[in-house]
């Protein structure tokens, strides 16, 4: 459900941003090469999550099997943890657009045969979980590189205002596209997958028009090695404190989050639901999520960091332990588009700081790495996650997770509500300016 790491961050201010700040900034509805990125990442994203959910529907009806579906979403989610360290490198060496176009073209090649296998009626898992996989590699890569293009072509000032409105877009895109492509699904089985060759085509046409480079220049000279590039990388996010703590936490729960999604699809089919009543409570997240965005920069303001990512822990501990008890459609739609919220505004505040914080040339390996520590988690949550369902059901599945809830919102206050935490945070200043 969610695919970034919510990454509630706080850390010391110890690497100065090497950047060049524009003394007038071109406001963001003005900025042509801005507009285009996040023109065509959102209908990106919006292909990807139809296609994400159609694997787990297509594997499910088919099988009636939670562990086969959480293979599929296993492999889709194995990207996180053996493709960003390469992506990262990558990003920062290759010149971005192009390296996304190739994301575009390569992600079409794939969608195109699941679409034929699965119009043709075959259902066969491990090609699924290959294709899955080899989507979701690109798929990570166009993000990392994304996200490094937005660094550039947007001036420090207003950067906390581009990360909330690409935030609050990828929930959008997460809001439609999941609901359209439970909704596609039940027309025809194939449909969530032409819908998204059509998104990743217009996604490359967007990019076909950017003419600005998205990358700053590069050093003269040999570089280093792809590995002492990573190691550079690791030294930094070693380096930060606050940010170790913070990404076992965020790792921790995202386990749960998995067995979270996997469960609704669960729940709703053993109560006879279909997928139309799958896409209605996706499309209530997806409000959640998109709201919790667009608010980040308030709830920076008004608590700061640091009470954003204590807080929401404590929320998804209730939010989570109340499954147990309201296992309705509607029950379901409201905790889930609680989640969502909790996790837009910490996904924002982590972004923020992270970019503000890691030079340009950087921005690749230190965003990997990141959503790495953070959110590999998830393709080791969806893995167990079918084997927990089927072996201890749904109702003891969720008291398990709300008690591990529990105990990461208490490591939680334990990591961030010292003197030394609230010292660190004082010293970031204002995050939204």
């Amino acid at each position: 459900m969610v695919r970034r790491g919510r990454a509630g961050i706080v850390m010391t201010l110890e690497v100065k941003v090497g950047r060049h700040r524009r003394s007038e900034p071109t406001q963001l509805r003005h900025n042509r090469t801005y507009l285009l990125l996040w023109t065509g990442a959102g209908v990106s994203m919006l292909g990807s999550r139809m296609s994400a959910i159609a694997y787990s529907l297509v594997v499910l009806w088919a099988t009636d099997s939670a562990t086969s579906t959480a293979m599929v979403t296993f492999a889709a989610l194995l990207p996180f943890l053996v493709t960003q360290l390469p992506a990262g490198v990558l990003v920062d060496r290759l010149d971005r657009r192009r390296v996304m176009i190739g994301c575009d073209l390569g992600r079409v090649l794939l969608i195109g045969i699941a679409l034929t296998t699965v119009a043709m009626g075959h259902v066969w898992v491990p090609l699924l979980m290959v294709i899955a996989f080899c989507e979701g590699s690109l798929t990570e890569m166009y993000s990392i590189a994304e996200r490094a293009a937005v660094f550039t072509v947007v001036p420090d000032e207003q950067l906390g205002v581009a990360v909330g409105a690409n935030e609050a877009r990828s929930e959008a895109a997460g809001l439609i596209g999941q609901p359209i492509g439970t909704f596609l699904f039940s027309a025809l089985r194939w449909l969530p997958f032409a819908a998204t060759i059509v998104s990743h085509l217009l996604s490359l046409f967007t990019l076909l028009l950017i003419r600005r480079p998205l990358q700053g220049p590069r050093p003269d000279g040999p570089r280093p090695s792809p590995v002492q590039d990573v190691k550079e990388g690791f030294d930094f996010v070693r380096s930060q404190t606050y940010l170790r703590r913070a990404l076992g936490l965020i790792a921790a729960s995202n386990l749960l989050f998995q067995v979270l999604a996997l469960g609704l699809l669960v729940i709703v089919k053993d109560q006879g639901g279909g997928p139309d009543t799958i896409g209605w409570i996706l499309l209530a997240s997806g409000i959640g999520g998109m709201l919790g965005a667009l608010s980040s920069n308030l709830f920076m303001r008004w608590v700061g960091v640091r009470w954003i990512f204590m807080g929401v822990n404590i929320f998804w501990t209730l939010l989570m332990g109340s499954m147990v008890f309201f296992q309705q459609p509607l029950a379901l739609g409201v905790i889930f588009s609680l989640l969502l919220f909790g996790a837009g505004l910490a996904n924002v505040a982590g972004i923020v700081y992270t970019m503000k914080v890691a030079p340009e040339d950087m921005q690749g390996r230190i965003g990997s790495i990141v959503s790495l520590l953070s959110s590999g988690a998830n393709a080791l949550g969806a893995l167990c996650a079918g084997a927990i369902l089927d072996a201890l059901g749904v109702r003891t599945t969720m008291i398990i997770v709300g008690c591990s809830m529990l105990v990461i919102a208490i490591a939680a206050v334990l990591a961030f509500g010292g003197r030394k935490a609230a010292a660190a945070e004082a010293a970031l200043g204002d995050l939204t300016e």
